[in-house]
């Protein structure tokens, strides 16, 4: 999984897996879900992020066992 914060374009791309995107949607304004060619979940695109998120540039990794 990767977390890519773009600065310039204010967007968060949370991608789980590398995978070609087949479609997407945007159910919500400012929010993109990317799926694959078997409509699974690729990645999650969040604009204005700076905006939703309080802070951007820190990322907080936690793994829950």
């Amino acid at each position: 999984m990767k977390v890519i914060y773009d600065v310039a374009t204010d967007v968060v791309r949370i991608i789980f897996r590398e995978a070609i995107v087949e479609d997407f949607s945007e159910d919500r304004p400012g929010v993109t879900v990317n799926y694959d060619v078997e409509d699974k979940i690729v990645a999650l695109e969040i604009k204005n992020a700076s905006k939703i998120i309080e802070n951007p540039r820190s990322l907080e990794h936690i793994v829950v066992e």
